[in-house]
């Protein structure tokens, strides 16, 4: 329910504020602000986007329980790469982003926007950063 909550506003988000975000808007991810001196990666509503060390460049490892509490930011049918972001087709027939051929996540335990509570989880969760 939490994942499609999320993907119902960043459709929405992504198709009112398409014009402003023309420029950062690319596969799926927007740039963020700073975010622990980093530039992080973030969907259109300013939530973080992590990466898992388990994957390989264009594979995505996270399934059942992990994929529960790291929800993929998932691709529509169709996607198509650009630039540094690429669709990674995953076991189950579905579709997510990656970017530089890392699969991107969402944190279950992240709240609200700016939140990066997954950072660092078991020493394999990271920010997503340029």
């Amino acid at each position: 329910m939490h994942t499609r909550s999320i993907l119902a506003g960043f459709v929405a988000l992504a198709c009112l504020a398409a014009p402003a975000l023309a420029e950062d808007y690319i596969g799926g991810a927007v740039k963020s602000a700073e975010m622990g001196g980093h530039m992080a990666l973030t969907d259109a509503n300013g939530m973080t986007l992590y990466v898992f060390d388990k994957d390989s460049a264009g594979v995505s490892n996270c399934y059942d329980k992990c994929a529960a509490n790291w929800p993929p930011l998932m691709a529509e049918a169709g996607a198509k790469a650009e630039g540094d972001f690429s669709v990674v087709a995953r076991t189950d027939g579905t579709a997510m982003w990656a970017y530089k051929g890392a699969p991107l996540y969402y944190w279950a335990n992240d709240t609200k926007p700016g939140d990066m509570t997954g950072d660092g989880v078991g020493g394999v969760w990271h920010l997503a950063v340029e």
